[in-house]
């Protein structure tokens, strides 16, 4: 296995991380900390603004949908308190309109669930205009496909007949894939 190095994490090594995954949360959080970061963790938007306000990290990953509402209202908190943090959005949720929403306000990058920590660390470090290297396992065409027609369930307040409208689907062929697991 060849030995990739590190960029340089900088003086300031704060790192937010906010999501309401619990087991999610902890294996990130340690594996981070194994990479040079000194971690805070919050587990809703409310924890996340309070120590955006207090104490505005250099760096920040932050879940986009959390049970207590939106993270990009962590990242608007981040860009006011310090504009030179660098901020990655993570989802589970893979949307395009999500993701040009998340880079206006001011992430960084924006990264699609399941993340790992080297995806994070090379998004989080990579410098100016670089793009980081494409993800490791990257979700299939499949995964992206189930995850949009989830996300769109979701908006439509689980309405079956209004998520078909919307997506140009069929009820039925919709009501097929939702009840199907989703791909890997």
């Amino acid at each position: 296995m060849a030995s990739s190095k590190m960029p340089d994490i900088g003086e300031d090594k704060s790192l937010l991380l906010v999501d309401d995954d619990e087991p999610f949360l902890r294996r990130l959080a340690k594996a981070m900390e194994k990479r040079g970061f000194e971690i805070e963790t919050a587990g809703s938007v409310a924890e996340g603004k309070a120590i955006a306000l207090s104490r505005a990290p250099a760096f920040a990953v932050v879940d986009l949908r959390l049970e207590d509402g939106n993270g990009l209202d962590i990242v608007e908190v981040l860009r006011e308190k310090r504009p030179d943090s660098r901020i990655v959005v993570l989802t589970g949720y893979g949307a395009i309109a999500t993701a040009v929403a998340a880079v206006k306000i001011g992430a960084t990058d924006y990264l699609s669930k399941p993340a790992d920590a080297t995806d994070i660390t090379n998004a989080l470090l990579a410098s100016g205009d670089d793009m980081p290297p494409p993800p490791e396992n990257p979700m299939s065409a499949d995964r992206v496909r189930w995850e949009h027609i989830q996300r769109v369930y979701e908006l439509c307040d689980r309405n079956v007949s209004e998520t078909a409208r919307r997506l140009s689907m069929h009820r039925r062929t919709l009501q097929r894939i939702l009840a199907k697991r989703s791909p890997r």
